[in-house]
């Protein structure tokens, strides 16, 4: 036998397509390099800076977790499960 079960409340749209996750936005500057997840104070990032001209982020810039990265003909877009998707 079947039962019955309520269809699940729409999806809301603030949540972002990750599901109800908690994204805290970053109030404090940068700690980490986005290209190769090191330290910002430990010293200039000048070659990170020349390839994030040509290439997206992979690594969250405010908490050092990997990033999911999509490549499209279009642009990118980068997700990290803390902070959410940005795109360029």
């Amino acid at each position: 036998m079947t039962e019955l079960v309520e269809p699940a409340p729409p999806a809301d749209p603030a949540a972002g397509p990750l599901g109800p996750l908690d994204r805290r936005e970053p109030t404090a500057a940068p700690r980490w390099c986005d290209r190769c997840g090191e330290s910002v104070a430990a010293g200039p990032h000048e070659a990170c800076a020349a390839a994030r001209a040509l290439e997206p982020p992979r690594w969250c810039a405010h908490c050092r977790r990997r990033m999911k990265v999509q490549v499209v003909p279009t642009g990118w877009s980068a997700v990290c499960v803390e902070h959410g998707e940005i795109r360029g």
